[in-house]
């Protein structure tokens, strides 16, 4: 009788399906995110060659789920309790259709019945109190003080350092203004959609003592719905201003992508970038300044006694500065950007940040890869995607050298948390000029940043892409403190109809 024969063919194709697929599977299954989990208990923990910590043991950074058993609690790290407000502000968060002060009809959120929400002015040193009031916003709110480097749990990230507020609740932050400049506010919770839909406003810190300039003038720069806005103005906004005025523009860019702005046949100064002033600014004509998303850029010029300044915000939306009824040209944007590598003096910095305690990579790539059981083209952070990210540990008192660089593809505004960084280096360049205090910094495709900063805010704190899309697609990193414990979570919190959705 002969011997039965095999079918080698379907053999085959069924092996090499599970040769397939099965590496598939566990990918999706181990990519998977817990329904609520720890940002503390995501990722490796990288020293950057400094001492272990105690909750850097076993291979994720966090320890008994939540950090460093026994440290100080993120919810502990708070402004001052006692004592009267010098700002006191209620903010009411809503969703809800609303009129740009153009007159356009939006769909989004509001903050006080508008977008963006009220400036708040406050003096360095000042006691800063903000009440946070959830009218309807569903999937909760919180406030972030971006480029502020506030206590770590008044910092407004939803999982991270606070649970959301959710419709119907409220929340007090409290801080003492810590630094004069320009910066601004924003919803941490869902921040992708609720950012980009209104929800938020600047925040102006003064120097103590007399004002320096004439004009003094915050321009948000927010699109919504594909309509670029200042101050929730398409178009141009005029700003009155007697000739031979001396004028300060605060912009604020609050979209995703960067802002570029230009003066028209007039010189100007950048005296400030991130809320730093520049030390030495010179004069400057024909040059681009580019803001990153989240950045700010304050401008210093002169209403010429013939005229008024235009300041183009691209996009069809300018700021027209000077007498009323004048009406000055839109100007062509200029070839040469300003390049604050060697812009202003040199002065000496308040940490040596040639012998540092750390030194960490962050290297922003792209590759194929599962994201929460999702296939995808994904960003990803010294070759790992999220969560396998790193979690930068520090001890306080840490200088800190970060080397940033980028070949994704793409242009990644990195934003860090509760410090600012000065930048060292630009692919390669040294930083000759001014001090250049950042924290949010461009790092365009193919490009290198080394910055230095000295940890000395405990906590645990965001590092992220500040186009915000990108951090909800895993372009998030944070940096934890020795002796700090995590007491939030992701995906649940305290109140039972709110779930924490940072990004």
């Amino acid at each position: 009788m002969p011997a039965a024969r095999v079918p080698w063919r379907p053999v085959v194709g069924v092996a090499a399906a599970l040769v397939l697929v099965l590496p598939l599977g566990f990918l999706w299954w181990t990519s998977r995110l817990p329904s609520t989990y720890s940002v503390m208990e995501m990722g490796y923990v990288d020293l950057g060659g400094g001492p272990g910590t105690a909750q850097s043991s076993g291979d994720r950074a966090g320890h008994d789920g939540h950090g460093m058993a026994g440290g100080v609690s993120v919810a502990e790290l708070t402004g001052p309790r006692q004592g009267g407000p010098d700002v006191d502000v209620t903010l009411v968060a809503r969703k809800q259709s609303f009129r740009l002060a153009s007159g356009e009809e939006v769909d989004g959120y509001t903050i006080n019945g508008t977008s963006p929400g009220p400036t708040i002015r406050a003096t360095v040193g000042d006691l800063v109190q903000v009440t946070l009031v959830n009218r309807d916003v569903t999937s909760g709110a919180t406030l972030h003080w971006h480029g502020v480097d506030v206590p770590n749990a008044e910092d407004g990230v939803a999982g991270v350092t606070q649970d959301a507020v959710p419709a119907g609740g409220r929340h007090v932050y409290r801080f003492v203004a810590p630094h004069e400049g320009t910066y601004w506010y924003h919803s941490h919770q869902v921040s992708h959609q609720q950012v980009r839909g209104g929800l938020f406003g600047v925040l102006v810190i003064d120097p103590a003592g007399p004002p320096t300039v004439d004009v003094d003038f915050a321009v948000p720069v927010h699109t919504y719905d594909g309509r670029r806005t200042v101050a929730g103005r398409t178009g141009v906004t005029r700003v009155d201003a007697a000739a031979g005025s001396a004028v300060r523009l605060r912009i604020v860019n609050t979209d995703n992508g960067p802002l570029r702005t230009w003066v028209s046949a007039t010189p100007f100064r950048v005296l400030a970038i991130d809320g730093y002033d520049i030390n030495g600014p010179g004069e400057l004509s024909d040059r681009v300044v580019v803001v990153p998303a989240g950045g700010r850029a304050d401008l210093g010029l002169a209403v010429p006694a013939a005229g008024s300044v235009r300041v183009e915000l691209g996009a069809g939306t300018a700021v027209v500065v000077g007498p009323p009824g004048r009406r000055p040209a839109r100007s062509p944007e200029p070839a040469a950007e300003f390049d604050q590598l060697s812009y202003g003096s040199p002065v000496a910095l308040p940490f040596d940040p040639s012998s540092p305690d750390r030194r960490f990579e962050y290297r922003i790539g792209r590759r194929i890869g599962f994201v929460d059981g999702r296939p995808g083209f994904w960003w990803s952070i010294n070759g790992h995607l999220w969560p396998e990210v790193p979690m930068y540990s520090v001890v306080e008192g840490d200088v800190v050298r970060m080397t940033i660089s980028n070949t994704s593809g793409d242009v990644h505004p990195m934003h860090l948390h509760g410090h600012h960084a000065v930048v060292l280096s630009r692919d390669g360049v040294k930083s000759t000029g001014s001090p250049w205090w950042v924290d949010s910094v461009n790092v365009g495709d193919g490009e290198t940043y080394v910055i230095a900063f000295l940890a000395d805010n405990p906590g645990v704190w965001m590092d992220h892409c500040h186009n915000l899309q990108h951090a909800s697609e895993g372009l998030v990193a944070h940096l934890a403190y020795e002796g700090v414990r995590e007491p939030y979570l992701v995906g649940t919190s305290a109140h039972e109809d709110t779930n924490n959705e940072p990004e």
